[in-house]
């Protein structure tokens, strides 16, 4: 019997088990649902704090780019840190890295296979247009949404945390409660300024971070409430009553003027859109009929005084629908 072959066989087939546990390892270390959920709170703590060097220095930095060298590149560009927190309040888990390859990439796709496959130059710098501003499209979209739920958890959250106040808990346990039992998004927040609390950041840094992390008006005047609270003193709990209930009626106001202005943001749409629409089904069933647009020099005058009167209508229709509560 040839012991030394079993012996190897034995030895390959530990080599993969340990191998494959490596690989799991390390997959869990670096994609698993856990590690993600530190990495994004670990990331909004580096980017929303803004107090003194001394006392952020504990927070893990979050870096621009996986790229050292392009990081190294984006960190000469000019508040660079305000894309990155714009990056941060989208809840994507992008870098400045990927934003930028998101945005630069397509276009220059879009161009080669342009240049290979004949595309008219105005269809192609269109298409390179809306190729470009997807991502940046995206980010901004993901916002608005990530923001507006915030806004519509905060009077629950502020409720919360009246009612953990009476119940006799700290005012940072109460963070923390809201952190554990709200939903996301607003429960991650919570939970990352009740992380920066327990790390020694001081409160009034942690809810400033929170404030700047979260650009909506009434999260600003929660944080100001329980600033000005901790100066002169009162009743917190009812305080956070109080706040809760004016934002409830905000957002009950807000829906009834999203309500009554409906039908003139449709029309703005329809108006905005109309123009553009119809030159399309023109040049698809006529292309020679609109030619003369872009090619005779008066053409071109009416093209572009067409569009700057579309564009101030379109922003006199925005500023006529828009209705701040």
């Amino acid at each position: 019997m040839n012991f030394q072959f079993y012996g190897f066989v034995i030895l390959v087939f530990f080599s993969i088990v340990l191998l494959i546990e490596a690989g799991y390892l390390w997959w869990r270390s670096r994609h698993s649902s856990e590690a993600k959920r530190v990495e994004s709170r670990i990331r909004m703590m580096s980017a929303g704090g803004h107090g003194n060097d001394q006392t952020m220095s504990i927070l893990k930095q979050r870096e621009l780019s996986a790229s050292p060298l392009l990081t190294r590149m984006l960190l000469w560009v000019p508040r660079i840190q305000v894309v990155d927190r714009w990056l941060v309040q989208s809840g994507l888990n992008w870098s400045i890295g990927k934003l930028f390859a998101y945005t630069v990439v397509p276009p220059f796709v879009v161009c080669v296979m342009g240049f290979l496959f004949y595309v008219p130059p105005l269809a192609l710098i269109a298409v390179m247009l809306v190729a470009g501003m997807y991502a940046p499209f995206k980010v901004s979209r993901a916002k608005s949404k990530r923001m507006k739920a915030i806004e519509e958890q905060l009077p629950e959250a502020a409720d919360m945390i009246g009612r953990s106040l009476r119940a006799g808990h700290s005012f940072s346990t109460a963070l923390g409660m809201v952190g554990d039992e709200m939903p996301e998004p607003i429960g991650s927040e919570f939970r990352t300024t009740f992380d920066q609390i327990n790390f020694g950041v001081s409160l009034n840094d942690a809810l400033g971070g929170l404030a700047n992390r979260i650009p909506i008006n009434d999260l600003r005047y929660f944080v100001i409430a329980i600033l000005i609270q901790r100066e002169s003193g009162g009743n917190l709990a009812e305080i956070l009553g109080n706040i809760s209930q004016i934002i409830r009626a905000r957002l009950a106001l807000l829906g009834k003027v999203r309500v009554l202005s409906a039908e003139g943001r449709l029309s703005a749409w329809v108006l905005g859109l109309l123009p553009f629409v119809v030159a399309f089904l023109i040049s698809l069933m006529n292309p020679g009929f609109l030619r003369v647009l872009w090619t005779d020099p008066i053409g071109n005058k009416l093209v572009g005084g067409a569009l700057v009167m579309m564009m101030f209508g379109v922003v006199w229709m925005r500023k006529i629908i828009r209705i701040h509560v």
